[in-house]
């Protein structure tokens, strides 16, 4: 998948929960991504340069990322 679909839908989400509040928007998000997003999208947008992410969107993938196997963040 192209990388900057990845980052739209990942800045849609993260808009879409925004009114919540930061910190249950970023949880929220990533449960999300975490709920639906298939192996191949979440490496593709852990391994992408984050700079076109939203703030909520940046937050909830950092907070993913480290939980990832070492390999499973650089594959596409």
């Amino acid at each position: 998948m192209d990388i900057a679909q990845l980052h739209y839908m990942a800045n849609q989400i993260a808009r879409n929960l925004a009114a919540n509040g930061d910190e249950s928007a970023i949880a929220a998000t990533a449960q999300h991504i975490t709920d639906f997003w298939e192996p191949r999208m979440k490496a593709g947008l852990f391994a992408s340069d984050r700079a076109a992410l939203d703030p909520i969107a940046r937050a909830a993938v950092e907070r993913l990322a480290p939980s990832l196997p070492p390999d499973q963040g650089r594959q596409c």
